[in-house]
């Protein structure tokens, strides 16, 4: 037990060294994605996550979003706990049998104009999980996705260059019934 106990104290922790701060080029994204948001919708936007049964894995780099180093908030985003304040539905994951009906409700509670993001590969096609009994097929299956964002998981940067190109787009959200 003693020498277990020494080991570990005498050997270095196995976590991965943090990312390279790239400070200007965060400031400058945050920037563009703030002046995008003001312009086209006149305050912050609203973002609801829904996870439609993915590994959690693009869940990880979504809550990274909200941790000190990216801090979404002084982007002009935020996340809102009901899809009733929300501009954009950001869903992760393949949708599953057990989900779909719940991913749909929160698609019709979400007030028009709305954006549909969907994150990662599985919610592409249903990526890894394509094919099983317990999946219906990617988020594009279910409901209309205006951007897909793709990785697995997609990181935090590229979540944010994929709501800038969605607020910079050149065409409103549709009015969907």
């Amino acid at each position: 037990m003693r020498r277990l106990l020494a080991k570990n104290l005498l050997s270095r922790p196995l976590t991965e060294a943090p990312p390279a701060a790239d400070e200007a080029s965060l400031k400058e994204l945050a920037a563009s994605v703030t002046r995008a948001a003001r312009r086209r919708l006149g305050r912050s936007l609203a973002i609801r996550e829904v996870d439609a049964g993915s590994c959690n894995g693009c869940e990880l780099e979504i809550h990274a979003l909200n941790n000190a180093f990216y801090d979404l908030e002084r982007f002009g985003l935020r996340f809102v706990a009901s899809p009733r304040h929300a501009d954009v539905l950001l869903v992760t994951g393949p949708v599953t049998k057990n989900m779909r009906q719940a991913l749909e409700r929160t698609y019709r509670a979400t007030p028009d104009p709305k954006w549909v993001v969907a994150v990662g590969d599985c919610a592409l096609n249903g990526g890894l999980f394509a094919g099983s009994y317990a999946v219906v097929g990617g988020v594009g299956d279910v409901i209309p996705v205006d951007l897909h964002i793709r990785g697995c998981p997609p990181t935090p940067e590229q979540l944010l260059k994929g709501l800038l190109a969605l607020l910079e787009g050149q065409r409103r959200p549709a009015v969907r019934s």
